[in-house]
């Protein structure tokens, strides 16, 4: 079944807010993920909570997708993170359709082909920025649930293999260098 973005999803903007350093509410921002939408840092809470909307608050599930800058990802906010916001940099996607998993959404808004579409639609010279409306006039497929988490699972299997990789030419080249300066003494 193909569909648009807008008619399995609500789509709201994140909070603007500046951050204290401490409080019981996560500021999330882009500098907190990779660039395929990995969490690369320990969240702290760092905004009160008592000035905050409920509905601003993040939930399970909710698709966080970068609008704002050249490094354009999605991620699923799941249930093990605090209690969070997402920032300006962001729009957050809340399912209104149960027959899409928000991995797959996640899945498919960092796909290659979507990612090249976006930013072929992107606006402003300095920071690009992907509006609201193109990302709900996105055209997306969308299998069966089965379907949708073999290819969760086959996308997940691949982010290791590439992470393993990495994690294999690093130690090799800790290896190399350990063995040259070994012949050197």
């Amino acid at each position: 079944m193909e569909t648009t973005i807008k008619h399995i999803t609500t789509i709201q903007t994140g909070l603007f807010a500046k951050p204290t350093g401490k409080g019981e509410v996560v500021y999330l921002q882009s500098k907190h993920f990779d660039e395929f939408g990995q969490l690369t840092a320990v969240l702290y809470p760092d905004l009160k909570a008592d000035n905050i909307s409920e509905k601003h608050l993040l939930n399970t599930g909710d698709v966080l997708f970068a609008a704002k800058g050249t490094k354009n990802f999605a991620a699923v906010y799941e249930s093990g993170n605090p209690p969070a916001v997402a920032s300006t940099s962001f729009f957050v996607l809340k399912q209104t359709d149960e027959n899409v998993l928000p991995e797959y959404l996640a899945w498919f808004l960092n796909h290659t082909q979507t990612q090249s579409l976006l930013k072929g639609k992107a606006r402003g010279t300095s920071i690009p920025s992907i509006t609201k409306s193109v990302l709900e006039s996105l055209e997306i497929e969308i299998p069966p649930l089965e379907k949708q988490k073999l290819i969760i699972r086959l996308a997940d299997l691949a982010l290791q293999e590439s992470e393993l990789r990495v994690n294999i030419l690093s130690q090799r080249k800790q290896l190399i260098e350990q063995q040259i300066i070994n012949a050197i003494k």
